[in-house]
């Protein structure tokens, strides 16, 4: 089966911050709308947005990510170094990832993200 996400209709955008998710500066806020879960149901795809501001963010799950719009700094707490991710730009994050997103402009990321 394929679907492709201009036909189906879009559920109303979820504004509450994610779970494992804290601001620790600024006054950001986020917008995720899940616009497909499989089959299988251990995986979902949509759109996140975020304003300006730090997150320190704990994931319990894999994450691919593509960013439309928008600069991220990403500092992990392991002390490895932060990456600088903006549109265009491509990756993952590990299920055990630990460590802040300072959104310096604002994003707009497509995910897939394993539950």
């Amino acid at each position: 089966m394929l679907t492709k996400f201009d036909d189906i209709e879009k559920p109303e955008a979820d504004t509450s911050d994610l779970d494992g998710w804290i601001v620790v500066e600024g006054n950001p806020s986020m917008k995720t709308q899940v616009l497909h879960t499989n089959k299988e149901k251990n995986m979902i795809s949509g759109i996140w947005e975020a304003t300006p501001g730090t997150y320190h963010a704990t994931y319990s799950a894999y994450e691919f990510v593509h960013i439309i719009k928008g600069v991220i700094k990403i500092t992990p707490d392991d002390g490895t170094s932060a990456r600088i991710v903006r549109a265009g730009d491509t990756f993952v994050v590990e299920s055990n990832f630990k460590g802040t997103w300072e959104i310096q402009e604002s994003v707009l990321k497509h995910f897939d993200f394993m539950l």
